[in-house]
């Protein structure tokens, strides 16, 4: 370890002496904490990191003032959809996905690393339930999805298949999430196939440029954003893994939207049957001012130009059918080719530019007592996974109902969006929309049938609650054999052992 005093000269060089003005009060063991996190900051790379975090925070807020002549929408070309157009293309797309996933070619890769702040919890997302008849947390509900996929690859294709699942963590996510896992037995997947990993850490700075203490003994470190995936795979050999398991493509998602369809076939088989190397599923957007980034093209080039960077007027324009022209919303789920990540890692992740986040960053004052601020004091720098796009050499969207696919959880109950409410309001009502159309009916408490719509116009409520497991039913397949001219009082909870009792 380097002494003291080196120490302090290569902060001294960095400008960021003031991380050590508590040090000589500090116990032999917190001062020798401190000393090994700052051991690991490289002096150069701090100063540059606090210099530009500083000069990215001065710019002036809002869309760049050219950007509006620079933005086009996707072409069609670039564009698929999973509910539009032709029924047979459609399966062609699913059954290329499940022959992919049968040849053990694809995997996910879970983004894993924030913690839960804005819901208000101190643990993981993944470990968070919203409050479903079954209690299922969103971790469970991912492995699940796994699970049946590669059943259905796996019956479809006359073989045993495996979806490797790939989680980045942070310092902050990686153990809770560890432990989670090895208590409910990694949800009845072979731990091997569960490979977590950790995404880097960078300091949080003041508005002028100085890293933050969080307590005397420790600089306050925040993760790198979801676009450090990229150094994370080649810190931790992620894609030579994928290569010695034969793993060509891979779906990377967000682990806050409840209705994710984990190696969804038919994504995956659109992107591989357009010969992708990169992909982006979208939803339309609900309303011109609706806080997502739009997929587009700059300059000609696909990119994620986020809502804040977008003019009113911009996010006005229509369409000459009447939609909006810039509807493609992002909902962080790609399709990424193996080689195409490689490519990224080796060549071109030093090209992508952090993004500013202001935030509540928990520090010590001038005397060293703790402080939790009440107003935004610092700030955090991220990439995003989307700052990739435009690398591709053959960039892919594809457009899927928000009711089927989107539904994140991002906020308390007190907020009125993307909420553990809503969340929960979101996959019960799909399940109960599968059910429906399987030919279930569903019966009020005097044995009249329940109307198949909700009775308020507007309404969030599925009529009747019902819960369908993943194991039984991936994306509403295989229900008709269960639920076909059958009654059902509510709620309705559909599991594995219910399915076999119904079975006729």
């Amino acid at each position: 370890m380097a002494s003291e005093a080196d120490l302090r000269a290569r902060l001294q060089r960095a400008g960021q002496q003031h991380l050590l003005r508590f040090c000589a009060e500090l116990a032999p063991e917190p001062r020798a904490a401190l000393l090994a996190q700052l051991e690991a900051l490289e002096p150069e790379a701090l100063r540059q990191h606090c210099q530009r975090a500083a000069a990215a925070c001065a710019r002036p807020p809002g869309p760049p003032p050219d950007l509006a002549a620079r933005l086009q929408p996707l072409p069609p070309e670039r564009v698929g959809s999973a509910s539009e157009g032709d029924p047979q293309t459609r399966r062609l797309w699913e059954e290329e996905g499940l022959h992919q996933i049968a040849l053990n070619k694809v995997a996910v890769l879970l983004l894993a690393g924030g913690q839960g702040t804005r819901l208000g919890v101190t643990y993981p997302k993944g470990m968070y339930q919203v409050g479903l008849p079954s209690q299922k947390t969103l971790y469970q509900l991912q492995a699940e999805r796994i699970r049946r996929v590669e059943q259905l690859a796996g019956e479809r294709h006359g073989t045993r298949c495996t979806v490797p699942w790939y989680i980045m963590t942070s310092e902050f996510t990686l153990g809770p999430t560890a432990r989670f896992f090895k208590e409910h037995d990694f949800f009845h997947l072979d731990p091997n196939n569960v490979i977590m990993f950790e995404q880097r850490m960078l300091p949080a700075v003041t508005f002028d440029g100085r890293a933050i203490l969080e307590r005397k003994d420790k600089v306050a470190m925040a993760p790198d954003g979801n676009g450090g995936l990229y150094s994370a795979l080649e810190d931790h050999q992620i894609l030579e893994d994928m290569e010695r398991r034969g793993v060509e493509f891979v779906h990377v998602y967000c682990v806050d939207n409840i209705l994710v369809r984990l190696a969804d076939p038919v994504f995956i088989g659109f992107c591989v049957l357009r010969g992708a190397d990169c992909g982006a599923k979208v939803v339309e957007k609900a309303y011109p001012e609706e806080p997502v980034g739009v997929v587009c093209q700059v300059d000609g080039v696909p990119q994620v130009v986020e809502y804040s960077e977008i003019s009113p007027e911009v996010a006005q324009l229509r369409a000459p059918g009447g939609g909006l022209l810039y509807n493609a919303g992002n909902i962080c789920n790609h399709f990424f080719t193996r080689d195409f990540l490689r490519m990224v890692t080796r060549e071109l992740e030093h090209l992508l530019q952090p993004h500013v986040a202001v935030k509540k960053v928990p520090c010590v004052d001038e005397h060293g007592n703790p402080v939790k601020p009440l107003q935004p004091n610092g700030i955090k720098m991220e990439k995003f996974v989307f700052d990739v796009l435009p690398f591709a050499k053959n960039f892919v969207a594809f457009q899927v109902l928000r009711e089927e696919e989107f539904s994140p959880l991002k906020n308390a109950d007190s907020a009125d969006r993307d909420s553990p409410s809503t969340s929960r309001r979101a996959l019960l009502a799909q399940h109960c929309r599968w059910a429906l159309r399987a030919g279930a009916r569903f019966l009020d408490v005097h044995g009249a049938q329940l109307p198949e719509q909700p009775s308020l116009p507007g309404s969030t409520e599925p009529p009747a609650i019902c819960e369908i497991s993943p194991l039984v039913s991936y994306a509403g397949e295989g229900l008709e054999e269960y639920l076909r001219g059958r009654e059902f009082r509510p709620p309705l909870i559909l599991d594995e052992a219910m399915a076999r009792e119904l079975q006729p």
